[in-house]
């Protein structure tokens, strides 16, 4: 947080804290009601304080971003079950096995823009993942070979909850609410990647369209890894045919299969062209 040099002649809530924690052990003083309110944790967990919890989540990370200087990401989305290709061997199915060289795909993507962040003092383009295993790890450790820093937005889940090895551990945040998350996702979003994935990846990747199309989100590059696994799980062309999307709408994003071309097509996102001539389409 930032360094608040005001002076004001009110006592401070660390100080109370403290005060609280030595006063004499009696009834009075071990019920839950003279607890303070902020340290309380079964009141602050209560339902009527949802929205207090709410607005905690959406504010910590932000301000912890803030006094970092972070000014603008590049988000990674991406399997947790997609292993590196030296463990491939251990993957449950054929399909993730053939789909671990995206790992290494996204630790060079994650390489290359970090060190193409340098040039800001490593304050934009700063690599954000969900912080778990698979490609959010393959995206921070990409970020630490350059020498960078990278964020990590975790979740606690039943299982994988634990953070990856690689986050830059002052920029590692958990969760409780996922809405709150993705929030923190795209409040800084320079460009959106997404590599193949389940449930959740397609939840964030298809929630970040839904913005960029229905225009609450400014429209940023766009990066889809791997044309043949989305083609086969979503049929695109099918949408437009229906009119449940239009064809414009099949505009917003790209395919790429490999961290150069991604690079390529970040730095030249705003080149006018038709849909015929799009690369990656």
């Amino acid at each position: 947080m930032k360094d608040d040099q005001r002076r004001h002649p009110l006592r401070d809530a660390h100080t109370d804290i403290t005060s609280v924690e030595s006063v004499p052990d009696t009834a009075q003083t071990r019920a839950p009601a003279y607890r303070l309110a902020f340290t309380d944790n079964e009141f602050m967990c209560r339902d009527e304080l949802r929205p207090v919890r709410l607005q905690l989540e959406l504010l910590k990370p932000e301000m912890m971003l803030d006094a970092e200087g972070i000014v603008s990401t590049i988000v990674l989305f991406g399997g947790s079950r997609i292993p590196e290709p030296a463990k491939k061997d251990t993957a449950r199915t054929k399909t993730l096995a053939e789909l671990s060289h995206f790992y290494d795909e996204t630790r060079e993507f994650a390489r290359l823009m970090t060190l193409k962040s340098r040039d800001s003092g490593g304050k934009e383009d700063v690599i954000v993942t969900g912080g778990g295993p698979g490609v959010m790890e393959a995206g921070n450790r990409g970020a630490l070979d350059a020498g960078g820093h990278s964020i990590g937005l975790n979740i606690v889940l039943p299982h994988e909850q634990a953070p990856n090895a690689y986050v830059t551990p002052e920029l590692c945040f958990n969760f409780h609410y996922f809405a709150i998350r993705k929030m923190h996702f795209l409040m800084r979003a320079k460009a959106i990647c997404v590599f193949p994935g389940g449930f959740g990846t397609m939840d964030e990747m298809f929630e970040s369209l839904t913005l960029i199309q229905t225009g609450r989100m400014q429209r940023v590059p766009f990066l889809l890894f791997g044309k043949a696994f989305w083609q086969k799980i979503i049929n695109w062309d099918a949408l437009a045919d229906a009119g449940t999307i239009s064809d414009e709408d099949l505009d917003l994003f790209r395919f790429v299969e490999t961290a150069q071309e991604a690079m390529d097509l970040i730095d030249n996102w705003g080149t006018p062209t038709t849909r015929d001539s799009i690369p990656g389409r």
